[in-house]
C-alpha cells in the first residue's frame, strides 16, 4: 500500500465532502431567514442527490472503461464552488440548482478516486480505503463548523469560502495525480512480471450479481436512515431539544468527528476480522442507537448516544465499498460508483417524504421512523454471502 497517495486522495475526499457535509447545518438558517418548512429544506438535501444517484454509477462504469484521472478535479471543484453559492443566491429554485450541481461534482469524483485507491492498495483494501473515507468523514465533520462559522462572520454569503477550498484542492490534485498514475502503471507491470507463474493470479474475474444485489438491499435501507439522520438531527435538536441553530450544527460535528476515528477503525478491523462481521455489527449498533434516541429528549443522553451511531455509521464504509468491488470483480468501478453513491443519494432522494412525514407528523415520529428503517438495515445485513466462500468457489471452477 502506497500511503503517499492514499493520503492524496483522501486530501481530494475530505476537500469534496467538506461541501455535502455542509449542507445539513446550513438548512437551519434557510429555515430562520427565508422561513422554508421541513419540506422544502429535505427538498434540497433531495436536490443534491437525485441526479447524483443515477450518475455515478455511470461515471463508474467509464472508470471501468478508461481511466479518466481529471474527473477528480472536475468534480471537487463544482462540488464546493457549487455547494458556496447556496448563501449569495437568494431565490428557492436557484438554490435547488446550484445544490443539485454540488451533488453532481460528488458525483464525477468518487468513482474514479476509489479506483485510485484500490489500485494503490495493494492487500490492505480494507486500511486504504478506510483511509480514503477518513478524508471523506472528516470532510463531513468539518463542513458544519466551516459553515456555521463562516455565516456566523458574513452571513449566508459567507459559504463562499467553500469555493476558494475547492479551488485550491482542485488544482492540487492536478498537480501530483498524474506522478500517481505512473507510479501505478509501474506497479501493475511488476505485478504482471511476478505472477506469470503463478496459477492463483491466472484465476479470472468474476461478477456476482446476486450477492451485489443483496448488498443494494442494505445499501438502500442504510442510506435512507444515515441521510434521514443527517438531514433531521440538527432539526429535532432545536425544535425538539430546544438547542441553536449553531449548537444543532455542533451535534453533526461531534458525530462526524467521531466518525473519522471509527472510519478507520472499521477499515482496521474488517481487515482482520473480516469485512462482513463487522458489516452486521455496525448496522445491529445503528438499529439499537437510533431506537433509544427516537425514545429521548434528554439532551445529555441524545449527545451520548452519538458516539455508538457513530460507530455505527463509519466504521462499516470501507467494508461495504471493499465487498461491492468483491462482488462484482471485473466491475470495480462500476461497484464502486453504486456503492458510494447509494450510500448517501438514495436516501437524498427520499428524504423529502421524511420531511412531509415530519411536516404531518413532528419529529419524534420521524425519529421513530428512522429507527424502523434502521432495523431493516441490520436484517439485510444478515442475508449477505460470505465473499471468502465465493472467492473459494472460483478459484475451485478455475482448476
Amino acid at each position: 500500500m502506497d500511503r503517499r497517495y492514499i493520503y492524496l486522495l483522501a486530501v481530494g475526499h475530505f476537500s469534496c465532502d467538506i461541501a455535502m457535509g455542509a449542507l445539513p447545518a446550513i438548512l437551519p438558517f434557510f429555515i430562520s431567514q427565508y422561513g422554508m418548512d421541513y419540506k422544502a429544506v429535505t427538498g434540497l438535501m433531495f436536490a443534491s442527490c437525485f441526479l447524483s444517484s443515477v450518475i455515478q454509477p455511470a461515471f463508474g462504469w467509464l472508470a471501468d472503461k478508461k481511466s479518466k484521472s481529471w474527473f477528480m478535479s472536475a468534480g471537487i471543484f463544482l462540488a464546493g464552488a457549487s455547494m458556496g453559492l447556496t448563501g449569495v443566491v437568494t431565490d428557492y429554485w436557484w438554490i435547488f440548482f446550484v445544490v443539485t450541481l454540488s451533488g453532481i461534482g460528488s458525483a464525477v469524483f468518487h468513482p474514479e478516486a476509489a479506483c485510485m485507491v484500490n489500485k494503490v492498495a495493494g492487500s490492505k483494501r480494507g486500511t486504504a480505503l478506510s483511509i480514503f473515507s477518513v478524508g471523506g468523514n472528516g470532510g463531513f465533520a468539518v463542513g458544519p463548523v466551516l459553515a456555521v462559522a463562516a455565516i456566523s462572520f458574513w452571513g449566508l454569503k459567507g459559504t463562499a469560502v467553500l469555493c476558494v477550498l475547492a479551488l485550491i484542492t482542485a488544482l492540487l490534485l492536478m498537480l501530483f495525480v498524474p506522478k500517481m498514475k505512473k507510479a501505478i502503471a509501474l506497479a501493475e507491470v511488476d505485478k504482471k512480471a511476478q505472477s506469470q507463474d503463478s496459477v492463483k493470479d491466472q484465476v479470472p474475474a468474476q461478477n456476482d450479481w446476486r450477492a451485489f444485489s443483496h448488498l443494494l438491499v442494505l445499501l438502500i435501507f442504510s442510506s435512507i436512515a444515515i441521510c434521514g439522520l443527517r438531514s433531521f438531527i440538527p432539526l429535532y435538536w432545536v425544535n425538539v431539544m430546544g438547542l441553536s441553530d449553531a449548537a444543532a450544527g455542533s451535534s453533526l460535528t461531534l458525530l462526524f468527528m467521531f466518525g473519522v476515528v471509527m472510519t478507520l477503525v472499521g477499515g482496521l478491523l474488517a481487515d482482520r476480522f473480516g469485512y462482513l462481521k463487522i458489516v452486521r455489527l455496525s448496522y445491529a449498533l445503528l438499529a439499537v442507537s437510533v431506537v433509544l434516541l427516537s425514545q429521548t429528549q434528554t439532551i445529555w443522553l441524545g449527545f451520548l448516544l452519538l458516539l455508538p451511531m457513530g460507530f455505527a455509521m463509519f466504521a462499516p464504509f470501507s467494508s461495504i465499498v471493499v465487498l461491492g468491488q468483491t462482488y462484482l470483480a471485473r466491475n470495480i468501478g462500476f461497484a464502486s460508483g453504486v456503492t458510494l453513491g447509494l450510500s448517501f443519494s438514495v436516501g437524498g432522494v427520499l428524504v423529502p417524504l421524511l420531511g412531509a412525514f415530519a411536516d404531518s407528523y413532528g419529529l419524534p415520529m420521524t425519529m421513530e421512523l428512522l429507527a424502523a428503517i434502521a432495523v431493516c438495515a441490520a436484517v439485510a445485513g444478515l442475508f449477505l454471502p460470505s465473499p471468502k466462500k465465493k472467492e473459494a468457489a472460483f478459484e475451485e471452477a478455475a482448476q
